[in-house]
């Protein structure tokens, strides 16, 4: 199967490229160049108005079209990714919340089966977000699920499954430089989010732990505060000042305001921000009460405004983004340039995952995972390995 791209804007490492066709064969990126035109099985001609690029990865999604991954189904993890690729998303990592140990073992067997089934975006490995985080920033996490880190428990899990990609904690438990020290034994990427951290303790995680990413930066984490009338730096100025941590952004329009968006791509180096959904399994169904967590231990929340919301109205639930809407968000809200908002959500998490030599660039002998959309971020096609999973035009 051969099919070529021409008239296209492509994007790719930050920048919009001179070239304007790309040629794909079985499934592979053959490069910037074309054969023949009656060499191709299918021609796709972008007339000088759509972009073509990278497929946007989605490392912090909990689910989406009605389905969430804590219910531990397989073929629901399936429907999920098919569900992300509509809005441009070809790889993403399947997070957990909070939970029992059963309910996390159970998530762990489930992407083991799910892994092989390939309908929509490819899943990448798990993200376990918790269960070691503070209660005081729990978010929409239950409480009861919360504990310190347990190094009987999570031996256990990384024991039963090799499929554990990263892990969020707060860094500032017992015990929590060592858990990222194992973390990094086990080429799992140690995250930080849902903390009372200051800046120091940020720092020392950084530096002894080695944790590398800021999870949903503002979201559950200190600001500068005052302790005994005196200021106390927080965890979100560690995640602006330090140069080598990346930072989450849920760049939905809703959990950030565009002054902050613009705040942190004014400061904090473009290659370090990237942009997540931390979507639910209200992403893509419209208003209406959802269950948050799995069908079995977790709750209702609301979605309404554009985002989900606790019953209760007093936080917000995760979020109803798509990767679409985030690069749309960076443009239209905050006057990122295209192509740079483009490099949050492909390039720079593949190499905050540490999957940069086969993710997030289009590079010859590479497969074929990319999105084409329009000028308004309105995805028409996606491809995963040379395959139109989604396809409107």
């Amino acid at each position: 199967m051969k099919t070529l791209f021409k008239n296209f804007k492509i994007i790719n490492k930050g920048e919009i490229l001179p070239q304007s066709e790309l040629s794909v064969t079985d499934g592979v990126i053959d490069g910037f160049v074309s054969c023949d035109e009656n060499e191709y099985d299918r021609i796709v001609d972008g007339e000088g108005k759509l972009y073509l690029s990278p497929g946007f990865i989605d490392i912090h999604t909990h689910g989406g079209g009605g389905y969430d991954f804590m219910d531990s189904v397989a073929g629901e993890y399936d429907l999920v990714a098919v569900n992300h690729a509509k809005y441009g998303c070809t790889a993403l990592c399947p997070t957990t919340v909070s939970a029992s140990e059963e309910e996390l073992k159970a998530s762990l067997d489930a992407f083991k089966k799910a892994k092989e089934m390939k309908s929509g975006a490819k899943l990448l490995g798990i993200h376990l977000e918790g269960p070691y985080i503070s209660k005081n920033q729990k978010g929409a996490m239950d409480e009861k699920y919360i504990r310190l880190p347990d190094p009987c428990e999570y031996k256990e899990l990384f024991a039963l499954s090799d499929d554990i990609v990263r892990m969020t904690v707060a860094p500032e438990l017992e015990g929590s430089d060592e858990l990222g020290v194992f973390m990094r034994e086990h080429n799992v990427i140690p995250s930080i989010g849902h903390t009372d951290a200051v800046f120091t303790d940020i720092e020392r995680a950084h530096e002894k732990g080695g944790y590398s990413i800021m999870t949903h930066l503002y979201s559950c984490m200190p600001l500068t505060h005052r302790k005994n009338a005196w200021r106390i730096a927080g965890a979100v100025e560690a995640g602006i000042y330090l140069d080598t941590m990346y930072v989450e952004l849920i760049a939905d329009g809703c959990h950030l305001p565009p002054e902050i968006l613009k705040m942190v791509y004014k400061f904090k180096p473009e290659d370090k921000i990237i942009l997540v959904t931390d979507s639910m399994r209200a992403a893509g169904m419209g208003e209406g009460v959802f269950r948050f967590g799995s069908r079995a231990n977790g709750y209702d929340i609301v979605v309404e405004d554009g985002v989900a919301k606790l019953m209760d109205r007093t936080a917000f639930a995760g979020s109803v983004a798509t990767t679409d809407r985030l690069v749309r968000t960076m443009v239209n809200m905050a006057g990122v340039p295209v192509e740079k908002a483009v490099r949050m959500i492909t390039e720079n998490p593949a190499c905050a995952m540490g999957i940069s030599d086969s993710f997030g660039v289009i590079e010859k002998g590479r497969a074929a995972d990319l999105t084409v959309f329009d000028s308004d971020i309105n995805v028409k096609c996606t491809l995963v390995d040379g395959k139109f999973i989604y396809d409107v035009l």
